[in-house]
């Protein structure tokens, strides 16, 4: 894969796969609806190339209210299912107020899912403000920032976890922003893993 960085972030093209068109479908509803969401944890690294599988898709959206939830919920379960739940005031009330995730998948196919959720750290509230735009054979996601999601990834310490930190880094150690990274890494004590993992 070729990269070219912008100061918006990144675009590149590849191949999709199954999971890719999963995800990028989802995107388009939200993109529609003018909808602010970030991607974070491990489809970060499988967007980049990393060779893994995963069953879900880690997903932060914008508190849209009833109302904004309603209308999503309508167009989403034109093309997907929740797994949740089939009342929207139920999802909206009872998961995502109260921080826990929904869940959607393509109708009569539970994996790939997208687990959808509100932000309920200050981290969760950062990640979705410093959002990074990546385009993609044309298509636009937003990502965790990666100065972030290496640190973070490293702070959840599976072995997949790591892995996915060092793709990452190897593919984009000199584009990072170091203070950014540095800063992330001590919040998550993490300095120890980064020495051990990061080369």
């Amino acid at each position: 894969m070729e990269f070219e960085f912008t100061k918006d972030g990144i675009i590149f093209e590849k191949v999709f796969n199954d999971l890719d068109d999963f995800v990028f479908g989802f995107m388009e509803i939200l993109d529609s609806g003018n909808i602010g969401y970030v991607i974070v944890s491990g489809y970060v690294s499988i967007l980049f190339g990393r060779s893994r599988s995963s069953e879900d898709v880690d997903m932060i959206i914008q508190d849209l209210g009833l109302e904004g939830f309603k209308k999503l919920w309508d167009k989403l379960l034109e093309t997907y299912e929740c797994h949740n739940t089939e009342d929207p005031i139920e999802a909206y009330n009872e998961y995502l107020k109260t921080g826990h995730a929904i869940r959607f998948s393509l109708k009569n196919n539970f994996i790939p899912n997208m687990e959808v959720k509100h932000p309920k750290t200050s981290l969760d509230e950062w990640v979705l403000e410093n959002r990074k735009k990546t385009v993609v054979n044309g298509k636009t996601v937003y990502i965790s920032p990666l100065e972030l999601q290496i640190p973070y990834k490293l702070f959840l310490g599976s072995g997949k976890d790591i892995e996915d930190a060092r793709h990452l880094h190897t593919l984009f150690k000199d584009k990072l922003e170091k203070d950014i990274l540095e800063d992330f890494t001590k919040k998550l004590g993490v300095g120890e893993a980064s020495r051990k993992y990061l080369k």
